[in-house]
């Protein structure tokens, strides 16, 4: 039985961290977060939402982060989840797919002391081990993943990286609609000569961007394999399902 819904895109990890390098290269913040104007330099704002949207998605699922926690934030871009994360908790492990990415993040965030910032491989968690962090958090990243395969491996790897009792909050999606490909894309010249010109955004009809859906059975089933229960479920059947997985106590990773 599948669990993918849509047409999936066969792209890999190389193609997405090229990808998100050069959207990286052209505006970060606009490709971070979208609901921005392109090439606002108006920074205040954009810190500002992430702790918004962090403090949305633990309220949804009813997570809150200790003092004590080490926490892991996957698709960390340029830091905008990670610096309210690395504030609450003990220590952050940032991972994300593009050097280019992280490198920015490095820049902004030189005073966190706390945050250990990592380029990811695009398909798994590593160089996590086994057990090593109390939370995953993860917001509007898994969405933007083309094959849906590499995000159920994901979850399986917070199962794997979370320690016994350890909670993970994420959003998937789950409405195949909005990762079309927009009809003629490309066909509008006022549209092209916009983006050559660096007055609009370039990329948005890559499937690096546009992502894949998942069901939630099959969210559910990775969950299990990486020894991950399910806990709460909200917005499921819309592009931004939130999830909060828990890691079972005494999990052996056997079966």
């Amino acid at each position: 039985m599948s669990h993918y819904r849509g047409t999936v895109a066969a792209v890999d990890p190389t193609h997405m961290r090229d990808f998100w390098n050069r959207r990286a290269r052209e505006e970060p913040y606009f490709f971070v977060d979208d609901r921005r104007a392109y090439r606002d330099r108006e920074l205040a704002g954009f810190w500002s939402a992430g702790e918004e949207d962090l403090d949305r998605l633990l309220a949804l699922l009813e997570v809150s982060i200790a003092p004590t926690n080490v926490v892991l934030d996957i698709g960390c871009g340029v830091g905008r989840l990670t610096r309210v994360i690395a504030a609450r908790a003990a220590r952050v492990h940032a991972l994300d797919i593009s050097s280019e990415m992280i490198e920015r993040a490095r820049e902004h965030h030189s005073d966190l002391d706390n945050v250990e910032w990592i380029v990811g491989d695009g398909r798994s968690l590593e160089p996590l081990g086994e057990g090593s962090v109390d939370g995953c958090v993860s917001h509007v990243v898994f969405q933007h993943i083309p094959d849906p395969s590499i995000t159920l491996g994901y979850v399986r790897e917070m199962g794997r990286v979370l320690r016994p009792g350890g909670w993970a909050a994420f959003q998937v999606s789950n409405d195949a609609r909005v990762h079309r490909p927009p009809r003629r894309a490309g066909a509008n010249p006022l549209g092209r000569l916009a983006s050559a010109l660096g007055r609009a955004p370039r990329g948005r009809a890559d499937p690096a961007w546009l992502g894949s859906a998942v069901e939630l059975e099959g969210v559910r089933d990775a969950a299990a394999q990486g020894g991950l229960e399910l806990e709460r479920v909200v917005g499921e059947g819309t592009q931004f399902c939130l999830i909060r997985a828990r890691k079972a106590v005494g999990y052996s990773g056997d079966g």
